[in-house]
């Protein structure tokens, strides 16, 4: 046997065997605003192959809004955390049921939150 077949046959019969994905993710949604009052508003959502680990889903999401780099409500489905949000510093789980309606739960934390 040839060297070159030798290395052949050890690197696809003995070594690891893995598959790389070129499926990426895909962006839906992408937003930013910043306000007179100092605040900034960020959503970013983005499609995924398979879904993030803790969340059940197509989806990885980062939704933001604070102010003088202070989180006041954001929602997002960090890697082994699954999804959850952040309310006036405070983390807890978050059921996941759509982007349109987690962009909904969020402008409701939101303006809950804003000055009347």
């Amino acid at each position: 046997m040839s060297a070159v077949n030798h290395a052949l046959a050890w690197l696809t019969t003995y070594g690891c065997v893995g598959m790389i994905d070129n499926n990426r993710a895909e962006l839906i949604y992408q937003y930013k605003s910043l306000f007179p009052d100092g605040s900034i508003l960020e959503m970013v959502i983005w499609r995924v192959p398979l879904p993030v680990k803790g969340s059940t889903h197509s989806y990885k999401y980062r939704l933001y809004w604070g102010r003088d780099n202070v989180r006041l409500v954001g929602y997002d489905n960090e890697r082994g955390k699954g999804d959850h949000c952040h309310l006036d510093g405070k983390e807890q789980p978050y059921t996941f049921i759509s982007p349109d309606h987690l962009m909904s739960d969020f402008y409701a934390e939101i303006h809950k939150r804003m000055p009347r």
